[in-house]
């Protein structure tokens, strides 16, 4: 996510706001605590991506404070992957909201990027 402050942060607007829709989707209610969390990030570009790919990980987790999260120095672990057009790939058992944004996104005339971002507080990774 390199460029202008103003790029920045019409893209951190964009990330927060569909996070709270999400939410709204899934839970009648939500509070936050102070607990350890993953995150995964997926990002499909339309186009083969110009920066690196973690120039877009700083504005997503800065969109999710206070959203998903209190404090991103709550996410332990990030996991983030680019899925550029010219590549092959395939997802064994994506998600119905992922499917569906992917969809949407190549039947569109004007396609944009998907970004889909997973936050779990599931620490099996970790070693007790």
């Amino acid at each position: 996510m390199q460029g202008r402050p103003a790029s920045k942060e019409r893209w951190k607007n964009e990330v927060a706001e569909a996070a709270r829709s999400r939410i709204a989707e899934i839970v009648e209610w939500t509070y936050l605590e102070p607990e350890p969390l993953s995150l995964t990030i997926f990002y499909f570009p339309i186009a083969p991506m110009g920066g690196d790919i973690d120039n877009i990980v700083k504005p997503i987790m800065d969109a999710l404070i206070g959203i998903l999260y209190i404090d991103d120095n709550s996410v332990e672990r990030v996991m983030v992957q680019k899925f550029e057009p010219a590549v092959a790939w395939e997802f064994s058992q994506p998600t119905e909201h992922l499917t569906a944004a992917l969809d949407a996104t190549s039947a569109s005339e004007d396609p944009t990027p998907v970004v889909y971002v997973q936050v779990a507080n599931d620490l099996s990774w970790r070693r007790f």
